[in-house]
């Protein structure tokens, strides 16, 4: 069962749309425009098994082709390897975004 405070957290983490294209964009010298609009939360698998799943406030936003296409995270995670990080990257740099909106 997610909580109020979880959920209010990863609407947050939603708002600020995709964090790999943000990245993407951020490490060609692009401005980010957040699209397409809806985020999908995805739970970061950095020391869970298999089946466990990563807590609440472990997420990052992703987009659709980022989330669960052929080279997002869930596929063979080429657009991660073509900016040489991984998800702890990703979060962190949520965690970052988040703290300068406070």
């Amino acid at each position: 069962m997610v909580r109020q405070a979880e959920a209010r957290y990863m609407g947050k983490v939603a708002s600020l749309g995709c964090i790999l294209c943000r990245m993407e964009c951020e490490a060609s010298g692009m401005e980010f425009i957040p699209y397409p609009p809806e985020t999908a939360i995805h739970h970061i698998r950095h020391g869970q098994g298999m089946s466990q799943r990563a807590a609440n406030y472990l997420v990052v936003g992703l987009c659709e082709p980022h989330h669960t296409g052929p080279h997002g995270i869930h596929g063979d995670r080429l657009a991660l390897k073509n900016l040489k990080i991984d998800e702890m990257d990703l979060l962190a740099e949520v965690i970052k975004l988040l703290q300068e909106q406070t």
